[in-house]
């Protein structure tokens, strides 16, 4: 007896699972607020250069943004004075990092030096906090991950150079993947699989963008960007007491061998739910993953590395990495580049945050139809459409009249990035053999952070060309979704165990394939699938 069919007595959608989803929606407020804070700490607002400069005539000086030009008396000649100090017009006298250490003009490099450090942290962290999930177990390890990037974004409100700065984004990022992932996972394992798309989306949709949205008024309400970093890590310590209201992963104590931890939590599920399950279903259930594992020690030589050995699984590899790095660098841009379009860069971010609930919505309502790989495509190809358009419009429009336009399209590009971003997750799992699906997701995501280090310095690329990073991003987005339709299909597919049958995954399907377009066929399993052709994980709908 499975995992599944043990969970189903036990209550796979009732009061436990109601409080578990209420929990990764708490956990979901505060990793927006943590991912975020990078962006709220950073809004530079238009700012000139403040003529405090010995032989100042105010009747010969033309204010610019990074210098002072003053013309001599017949206005033949002129001096170019270096600015020294700034006049910021701060909105709601709100005091960023930017503004208070002045890292603006030709100091302006050392916001995104800082903050690529933060991305450098996110994809050690995943490899750390990773290793210690396995160790330690997922609930403790998903609370030491959160309390870490917390105490990064604490530390941060103390620092006065570029040198700390740098050093406490660092430590914030180590959380900044592993705090959402490995709640993700508590969730997935205990609740009904007819359940998960739709709980999980909407769980993420409501409360993620709720916390998002809200953090540009907090960081108004307090003033500056030190105490928003303190309102913003700490809700983390709420985690504290999420070891005492659930349960650690059923499956990581099964590959343990910890049954009886495990069979004590499932029991405790139960009770939680309301329901009566006899012992002997417990003891054929501990019967069948102790076989199971004594199997897997025996049996299992794959690793992640073969996934290079064979040729069509190279191509599936190399595409899933490309992809990420794509989508994880435009995800964080398109998050972040709210400036400069004739709005209040806060209420801009705040309200563009909607975009997560009806990106939700679109993957539970397509992914099903039109497949894993039309996601991707659609989401990619539209994505960078919407962003060359918006790079285009903020060139030759005037963004004080046009403003609710260029936010629309702001919140659109937001949107791709969101769907782009939560489809690639599921989409790689299931390309992946299972044999090594942990470790190669695993591996997909550092590699992806840690290419996110870039997207501050393609930030940055707009204060020499406004409309250049939507440009460059919208060519990126382009190329990924060209690359995509290199990939197979996984909908309505029994997905593949083993490299082996990695390699000879949908061979024969044609690039243009689409499930929307095509008639359902009939899936013929592998002959090493046929002993689990009633494990329901393993079988896409």
């Amino acid at each position: 007896m499975d995992l599944q069919r043990v969970l189903e007595k036990c209550g796979n959608f009732g009061p436990y699972q109601i409080l578990l989803l209420a929990l990764f929606g708490y956990a979901n407020i505060v990793s927006s607020l943590h991912y975020f804070s990078q962006t709220i700490i950073s809004f530079t607002p238009s700012h000139r250069c403040s003529p405090l400069i010995d032989g100042f005539n105010p009747n010969s000086t033309s204010l610019l943004t990074c210098n002072v030009i003053q013309f001599d008396e017949d206005q033949s000649s002129f001096r170019d004075y270096k600015c020294t100090s700034w006049d910021f017009g701060k909105e709601s006298d709100y005091e960023s990092v930017t503004t208070e250490l002045e890292w603006v003009c030709d100091d302006a490099f050392k916001l995104a030096v800082g903050q690529s450090f933060f991305f450098i942290g996110s994809a050690l962290g995943s490899i750390f906090f990773g290793y210690l999930a396995d160790r330690i177990g997922r609930l403790p390890a998903c609370v030491w991950s959160t309390l870490t990037g917390a105490s990064g974004d604490f530390f941060t409100s103390f620092v006065g150079g570029l040198p700390w700065f740098s050093f406490t984004r660092f430590i914030s990022g180590l959380s900044m993947d592993t705090q959402y992932v490995l709640m993700y996972i508590l969730v997935f394992e205990y609740l009904s699989p007819q359940h998960r798309t739709f709980g999980l989306n909407i769980i993420l949709g409501i409360f993620y963008c709720f916390g998002l949205m809200i953090s540009p008024w907090i960081a108004i309400w307090l003033g500056n960007w030190r105490s928003y970093l303190w309102a913003a890590s700490l809700p983390a310590l709420g985690m504290l007491l999420f070891p005492v209201c659930l349960h650690e992963s059923v499956e990581w104590l099964l590959t343990k061998g910890k049954f009886d931890t495990a069979v004590n939590n499932l029991k405790s599920v139960a009770k939680f739910n309301g329901r009566q399950v006899d012992d002997s279903d417990f003891e054929e259930f501990v019967k069948h993953y102790r076989e199971k594992l004594s199997n897997s020690q025996n049996k299992s030589t794959d690793t992640f590395m073969g996934m290079l050995r064979t040729p069509r699984l190279r191509k599936f590899t190399i595409i899933l990495l490309l992809k990420s790095i794509i989508v994880a660098m435009t995800f964080d841009i398109l998050s972040r580049n709210v400036e400069g379009m004739g709005i209040s860069p806060f209420k801009l971010f705040s309200y563009s945050g909607l975009c997560y609930l009806p990106a939700g919505l679109t993957i539970i309502l397509f992914q099903n139809k039109i497949g894993r790989k039309g996601m991707a495509c659609a989401s990619l190809f539209v994505g960078a459409i919407i962003t060359a358009a918006t790079g285009y419009l903020v060139a030759t429009l005037d963004s004080a009249d046009y403003s609710v336009l260029l936010g629309i399209m702001v919140s659109l590009g937001r949107y791709g990035a969101v769907v782009s971003y939560d489809s690639e997750c599921q989409y790689a799992a299931e390309i992946i053999p299972t044999s090594v699906r942990g470790r190669g997701v695993a591996n997909i995501h550092v590699v992806g952070n840690a290419f996110a280090f870039f997207s501050s310095y393609i930030i940055y690329l707009g204060t020499f060309y406004k409309p250049l990073p939507s440009l460059l991003i919208s060519f990126v987005l382009l190329i990924g979704g060209c690359l995509c339709l290199a990939l197979p299909e996984t909908l309505h597919k029994q997905l593949p165990q083993t490299l082996e049958e990695g390699e000879v995954f949908s061979q024969g399907e044609k690039w243009y394939f689409f499930p929307c377009f095509s008639r359902r066929q009939k899936t013929i399993k592998p002959e090493s699938q046929l002993e689990s052709a009633n494990d329901t994980t393993n079988y896409i709908e």
